[in-house]
């Protein structure tokens, strides 16, 4: 699936993976997005989420998967003089677009 300029890429994933029915899948991205919140594990307590919103042009590439239906995704982004990575909780793509293949599991027996 793409998601396209002015779409925000986790809730676009999750809408198509809900529509779909899908509960358990991988999930591959590549593409770029111009804002982010990403969080890290706080290095105190790794249970507390640091998150930072960012807005520039990134290239992002990430995996992820869909658990029991829910969209959880990890990200790599490469921007100019910065690189970003942790658990991506938002990101709008401006000019390009994202790619997410995501591959659906099936049950365990």
């Amino acid at each position: 699936m793409t998601v396209d300029g002015g779409e925000e890429v986790v809730g676009t994933i999750q809408a198509a993976v809900s529509e779909r029915g899908v509960t358990a899948a991988s999930i591959t991205l590549i593409g770029a997005v111009q804002t982010a919140t990403v969080s890290v594990m706080h290095r105190e307590d790794p249970m507390i989420d640091r998150l930072r919103d960012y807005d520039q042009p990134f290239e992002l590439t990430g995996t992820g998967e869909v658990v029991d239906g829910g969209v959880h995704l990890h990200v790599t982004l490469a921007g100019e003089d910065i690189l970003v990575a942790g658990h991506l909780h938002r990101a709008t793509v401006r000019d390009f677009f994202v790619r997410a293949y995501v591959s659906p599991l099936r049950a365990e027996r």
